[in-house]
């Protein structure tokens, strides 16, 4: 009697940067989470700041030595400490990932945001980019993007992104519906690489379960470093809007301590302040409103929930992203736009009066379903090969 084996899937390995938020990350874990119970071999490795929850237990995970942006915006990295950054640092990191590569030996390499962003780290990518090209057999190498791309003001970094994706990438993951937004509408060289782009859907998350609470509005402010005044104007509405009977708010986990504190400190009996909820998706799914900036995985989350929604779009240092996002959901009525240089307690209360008007969300029709999405099409790309 003979006992067969499952033959194992495709290996794949999965690179994720996270330098702020908590976005990439999150997007990546769902995408990765997807491709396993799918019968890949998945490796994600990670190079941010540890974030609680991701990537989820049972997923192959390598962790870089971490680094974050500084003081002096996204052109500055540091360690765990603060520290800047020096070459034996990225020399370290460097080695760690061309180990992995080689250790993992995938047959698939996926690539999230680079060569569309994250230039900060090309100097561990670009070695990567290097070994896979001498690999024998050559991996498939796949770039992972968000819907909407962060608009470029330095000469000649499109034509760069566009030089690097015809020389080493094979497909361009872009995680979106492009009956919401196409590639070209957020890069103006996109006609160059057509053929290799491929749309999977909204990476959203499955359909929550039950809450076990409920509230009216929930407040929430991604991974928490740069969300404290949108909370703060959320505190102040709350004690102007009446008929909101119970409030939530999310300051997300990385909120400096001492904003954490003080909002604790001044909630009224109606508002229930948390630093993380596990459950944010079935909240808002119980939710008369959501109140969040418009981030890419915050926006799957309340879409997926149909409940309504009043965005403040992360504008700081001439970000573009979420404000596109932002009036292309206002356009179809699943938003309502207060501007980040707009927001205060009376101004948000308003907004959030004008929020709660809106139509019921339930008739929209984007596919959420991208990482499954991103699966199925890993399947067929790498059977055709």
């Amino acid at each position: 009697m003979t006992t067969e084996t499952a033959t194992p899937g495709p290996r794949v390995l999965f690179y994720v940067q996270h330098l702020l938020g908590i976005g990439h990350i999150a997007r990546a874990s769902r995408v990765a989470n997807a491709m396993q119970r799918d019968g890949f071999d998945v490796t994600l490795v990670t190079g941010g700041l540890p974030v609680p929850g991701f990537p989820a237990d049972g997923l192959k995970h390598v962790a870089l030595p971490p680094i974050a942006v500084g003081d002096s915006g996204f052109s500055g990295l540091v360690d765990i400490n603060g520290k800047a950054v020096d070459d034996s640092f990225k020399q370290l990191r460097t080695t760690l990932l061309l180990n992995t590569f080689e250790e993992v030996k995938p047959d698939i390499v996926i690539i999230e945001a680079f060569p569309f962003g994250r230039r900060q780290v090309r100097f561990e990518l670009l070695p990567l980019l290097q070994a896979i090209e001498q690999s024998r057999p050559r991996p498939l190498l796949m770039t992972s993007l968000r819907d909407i791309l962060q608009e470029r003001n330095k000469p000649g970094r499109d034509e760069e992104t566009i030089e690097l994706v015809k020389k080493h990438f094979d497909t361009i993951l872009v995680h979106g519906d492009p009956n919401f937004v196409k590639l070209e509408d957020t890069f103006p060289l996109a006609h160059e690489i057509s053929a290799r782009v491929v749309y999977t859907g909204l990476v959203a998350p499955e359909p929550p379960p039950a809450p076990t609470e409920q509230y009216d509005v929930v407040v929430s402010a991604g991974g928490g470093a740069v969300g404290a005044q949108l909370i703060k104007s959320a505190l102040e509405a709350s004690n102007i809007v009446d008929d909101v009977n119970s409030w939530c708010l999310i300051t997300g986990p990385n909120m400096p301590q001492p904003d954490f504190d003080a909002i604790s400190a001044q909630a009224n009996d109606k508002v229930s302040v948390f630093r993380f909820r596990k459950d944010f998706p079935s909240l808002l799914s119980a939710a008369k409103l959501s109140v969040s900036q418009a981030g890419y995985n915050t926006v799957c989350d309340i879409l997926r929930a149909k409940c309504r929604s009043l965005l403040i779009p992360f504008a700081v240092g001439g970000e573009t992203e979420q404000g596109a996002r932002a009036e292309r959901l206002a356009k179809l009525q699943l938003a309502h736009v207060l501007q980040e240089d707009q927001i205060s307690g009376p101004a948000m209360a308003d907004a959030i009066r004008q929020a709660l008007a809106l139509p019921s969300p339930d008739s929209q029709n984007l596919d959420l379903n991208g990482a499954q999405g991103t699966a199925a099409i890993l399947h067929k790309l790498y059977q055709s090969r």
